[in-house]
């Protein structure tokens, strides 16, 4: 398949090659007829990309203040890295989708292969939507009209909160496209309606779709215009799907409405409100989130979950299905609003033109390679590589943010062989592989993982995967490497751990370990060092300023994610299973007490280890914290000496005899030597760098702490 992506660091629009989607529970692959270019939300999208880092900066004020406090606590070269790498990540272009489904996934009730829907899949030739995002096209509507649903269901979604009734007068400042859907969709709703903009020929379509006109370009007032419209008594209510810096279309909005008027901001302005003009009026003003009720609900959206007709009339799928019956009906008419067409294999034309011509409008892009030609699992990436068959030679299932910034830089500065970059939506791994030097791209992740050519998988995929991706490379007889968790419960983590077993037993011996990378950092390493002259137990406290992460994030979901003292607090048990050196006999946990306004307790939470030698220790892990004090704290106390290690970065002695500190130019939490030591145990033919024990002792005692804190 081929997909429109936009360089968010130097501005560059592409059309890319990749793997087509593999179907996933709850979605519709989708093959591509037609899209609709935003040219509102995509142009400013272009821009941002096109802008210096200087501009981005002032676009984005709220990240500088977070780039700052970052700088702060993890220094400045891990900062540039992080903010490099966020630019470096290619943002896919489109939102307005036609097509029709080549395959639905399980759970899917309502579609079937052969159906003709439209979505909110990207500018791409086949796409994977969940269903509650699709919805199906009446006959009577055409591929082109249908492309135009998604922009005139978010207008649609403004009016809606709105509330307006028959024969109420009503104003809609910035008629571009989604202005002037909304303009047909007032009118439908038996409202007068007074359209302002500066462009004339804009204005000219909105009065054909009966409105009166306000040009500001002509100087006209706009309060003027609207009282004179609402015949003095101040209209109703005022819809805003301008795009702009400046507050006028709020005040103006204020000042032309009536006692108690309505005031939506669909789009995007200045938000500098006179208290004056909304406190005299009571006016009400609210901003609209895009296609309704579901929006950035991951329950509604990911996993299907519609909310009850009963309670929540129009979500943002019912609202597609009432702008396409709108268009079965000619009561919504797009036609006029079409002013480009480009074939899909020339969309960067299609958005050059987008940034030239800032009079376009409905600029479509048409789909006519034959369905069966999109539909290809593997592509290749880099031509004429070969592979030592006596080295690690690896293939990647995942390429999210960690294993791009992270886990894919560190095994090819160790040296691996990259065979195949394995994901679910395919783009990731082109975007990541192509750049690091993989062969291929896939979305067959099995027949990766049973690819005799490759020896070793790492898997970096969300944390509910993990557990059968180990056990099916285990049983393809492959070394495995897997990030954090192992498995998020006992049945799984039981299933990993007798597949090794089995393959140990009969000879098969692969190595499995778990991207515990701290106890792999320069200065971990050398705290251990340090410890080993130290013959009685020791004593740790570990902080762990972990930051909040939302009750709806996939990380907090128990199923999903495991949690995050499954999902994340399992590294500082490692840690100091490591630096203790001796096995945990006990754990015991204890979480915040429920609390109102306090969504997620369990990831404030303190975990003390029993150690067979006497050790003990504590791991606080909270995430109620400042984002200015630093994310990580390890201190040890023995024999009457102390080590403090702050944020991987500073690490002091007290009282030790030769050694008071220990600081690093650049943050370095081990990423970088884990892989290193993997890949070497496996080419030397050495034992796994973390032991086997080790791994599954870790694994169980943060399922059992978690279990505890649960219970609680």
């Amino acid at each position: 398949m081929k997909q429109v992506l936009q360089d968010m660091r130097e501005g560059k629009t592409s059309l890319t090659s990749a793997p087509c989607p593999s179907c996933t529970t709850g979605a519709l692959v989708i093959n591509t007829s037609k899209t609709l270019v935003s040219t509102g939300t995509e142009r400013m999208l272009v821009d941002f990309g096109k802008a210096s880092y200087l501009q981005k900066a002032k676009k984005q004020p709220e990240k500088v203040k977070m780039v700052i406090e970052k700088v702060q606590t993890d220094g400045l070269m891990t900062t540039i890295d992080a903010v490099q790498s966020k630019l470096a990540q290619p943002f896919l272009l489109g939102y307005c989708n036609v097509g029709v489904v080549s395959e639905v996934g399980k759970g899917v009730d309502n579609f079937q292969a052969g159906s003709r829907v439209v979505s909110n899949g990207p500018h791409a030739d086949v796409v994977r939507v969940p269903q509650n995002l699709c919805a199906l096209i009446p006959d009577s509507v055409s591929d082109e009209e249908a492309s135009f649903t998604v922009v005139a269901s978010i207008g649609l979604q403004g009016i809606r909160l709105a509330e307006p009734t028959l024969g109420e007068s009503f104003v809609v400042t910035g008629v571009g496209l989604i202005g002037l859907l909304t303009v047909q969709l007032l009118r439908a709703h038996g409202c007068r309606v007074l359209a302002v903009d500066f462009d004339e020929s804009k204005l000219a379509l909105a009065c054909e779709f009966g409105a009166k006109t306000c040009n500001l370009a002509k100087g006209e007032d706009p309060v003027a215009a609207g009282m004179a419209f609402s015949r003095g008594r101040g209209v109703d209510g005022v819809i805003i799907t301008a795009s702009t810096k400046s507050t006028d279309p709020v005040t103006q909005a204020a000042r032309m409405s009536r006692k108690r008027g309505r005031i939506v901001l669909v789009g995007v302005t200045g938000l500098e409100l006179n208290r004056a003009d909304f406190y005299e009026k009571e006016l009400s003003f609210q901003v609209s989130c895009s296609y309704g009720p579901g929006r950035y609900d991951p329950a509604y959206e990911e996993q299907g979950r519609d909310y009850p007709l009963g309670f929540v009339r129009w979500t943002e799928q019912r609202n597609f299905e009432a702008v396409l019956d709108m268009m079965a009906s000619g009561q919504l008419d797009v036609k006029p609003l079409i002013t480009h067409r480009f074939d899909f294999e020339n969309a960067t034309e299609a958005y050059e033109t987008l940034s030239s011509d800032k009079t376009a409008l409905g600029i479509l892009l048409e789909y006519k390679g034959a369905p069966e030609s999109r539909q290809v699992r593997t592509v290749t990436l880099n031509e004429g590589i070969t592979f030592n068959p006596q080295k690690s030679v690896v293939g990647f299932v995942g390429a999210g943010n960690y294993a791009s910034r992270m886990l894919i830089p560190a095994f090819k500065a160790a040296g691996a062989q990259f065979h195949s970059i394995a994901t679910s939506g395919g783009i990731n791994g082109v975007i990541h592989g192509e750049k690091a030097g993989f062969a291929e791209a896939t979305t067959n992740t099995q027949a990766m993982i049973d690819n005799p050519d490759i020896n070793t998988i790492v898997i970096v995929t969300r944390h509910n995967s993990h557990a059968s991706f180990v056990e099916a490379a285990l049983k393809a007889g492959k070394h495995v490497f897997v990030e954090k968790p192992l498995a998020v419960t006992r049945d799984d983590l039981n299933k990993v751990q007798e597949q090794f077993q089995a393959n140990h037993e009969s000879g098969v011996t692969g190595h499995v370990m778990v991207g515990f990378n701290r106890r792999f950092s320069p200065q971990v390493q050398k705290m251990k060092e340090l410890l080993e002259s130290v013959n009685e137990p020791k004593s740790f406290i570990m902080t762990i300023n972990a930051g909040a992460i939302p009750r709806d994030h996939w990380t907090q979901d128990i199923e999903v994610g495991g949690g995050r003292i499954i999902g994340e607090a399992c590294h500082f048990i490692d840690l100091m299973r490591f630096l203790a050196g001796s096995k945990i006999m006990s754990v015991q946990a204890r979480r915040m007490g429920d609390a109102p306004g306090v969504a997620v307790t369990e990831d404030k939470a303190a975990i003390t280890l029993g150690f067979a030698d006497g050790s003990f220790g504590t791991v606080n892990y909270l995430a109620n914290g400042a984002a200015s004090f630093p994310k990580e704290r390890v201190e040890v106390f023995a024999a009457g000496r102390v080590l403090q290690l702050d944020n991987f970065r500073k690490l002091r002695g007290f009282g030790w005899p030769g050694f008071k500190k220990m600081n690093l130019w650049k943050q370095d939490k081990g990423q970088g030597a884990c892989a290193a030591a993997f890949l070497g145990a496996i080419e030397k033919g050495e034992a796994c760098p973390i032991p086997p024990k080790e791994i599954f002792e870790v694994a169980r005692v943060s399922i059992e702490a978690a279990e505890q804190l649960r219970s609680q």
